[in-house]
């Protein structure tokens, strides 16, 4: 992968922008997030599309116990949370096609991110962003991408094991997202670029759940934890756990809010870059 001008967006990562202000304010007063079903606040719930979380039992382990269109609690709450204490953060972006994504509540930023979505070499296109003014960007790495329960149901060739193949070709991708942000850097004067490795330590819990405090990583909670997802993960999803914080998955792709608090520590770590 180069970084060609159209360079630097895939399916399955967020990517983070992050707009320095002068004068005193905050140094990373503006949160822009894009990415798909595993950032997704809710946006697909306007949009016409089989794609949905907003219907139990999504949302089952949110505050108010209510669907809101995230598939599983939203990684990057997490990280909002962890950044708020550091930073003096208070309020979370809006998905912007919800109501809340209006006036002042704009000015924290918002989140674009659409389940199901890949991206556009218009809006992946970091040299536009670049000439727009962004200066702090941070993007995700894949996670390894094997290890999805509904990865295994469907490459696994009867396996309970991660498909290696799969999860190669992340890490190869991983390598060159890595040096391509590296010589991105290098050529745009005053660019900050993270690249959140999500991979390690999402293996590290799949591979030895039990040192992060889980019981179970190869099946998710919902229904037969195999394949599940979207609208085949419902009410009447058959065999659904009563604990989903024994379990690394929630779904076939999507990790479980206990999982995603784990990574949402190993994230701000990663992030101090960005902030210094």
């Amino acid at each position: 992968m180069g970084c060609t001008k159209n360079a630097l967006l895939v399916a399955f990562v967020i990517q983070v922008l992050v707009f320095k202000l002068s004068n005193g304010q905050p140094l990373v007063p503006i949160l822009c997030i894009f990415g798909d079903s595993v950032v997704d606040a809710g946006n697909n719930n306007a949009l016409y599309t089989l794609i949905k979380a907003n219907f139990p039992p999504y949302g089952r382990d949110f505050v108010n116990h209510q669907p809101t269109g995230s598939a599983s609690f939203d990684l990057t709450i997490f990280f909002w949370v962890l950044a708020a204490e550091n930073l003096g953060f208070s309020t979370y972006p809006p998905a912007y096609l919800t109501q809340e994504a209006q006036g002042k509540n704009l000015l924290v930023g918002a989140n674009f991110a659409s389940a199901g979505s890949g991206y556009s070499e218009r809006t992946a296109n970091l040299y536009t962003l670049y000439g727009m003014g962004v200066r702090r960007i941070g993007v995700t790495s894949l996670p390894p991408m094997g290890c999805l329960p509904a990865a295994i149901t469907l490459f696994g060739a009867g396996s309970n094991q991660c498909v290696d193949k799969l999860n190669r070709d992340a890490a190869s991708f991983n390598s060159k997202l890595n040096t391509c942000a590296q010589g991105l850097q290098t050529k745009l004067p005053g660019l900050k670029m993270v690249v959140f490795d999500i991979y390690k330590p999402l293996l590290d819990m799949i591979s030895r759940p039990i040192d992060s405090g889980f019981f179970e990583s190869r099946k998710a909670c919902c229904g037969t934890g195999t394949i599940e997802t979207s609208l085949l993960c419902n009410a009447r999803s058959v065999g659904t756990c009563s604990n989903a914080t024994q379990y690394v998955f929630w779904d076939g792709f999507h990790p479980s809010e206990a999982a995603n608090q784990v990574l949402a520590g190993d994230l701000l770590t990663q992030g101090f870059p960005l902030i210094g």
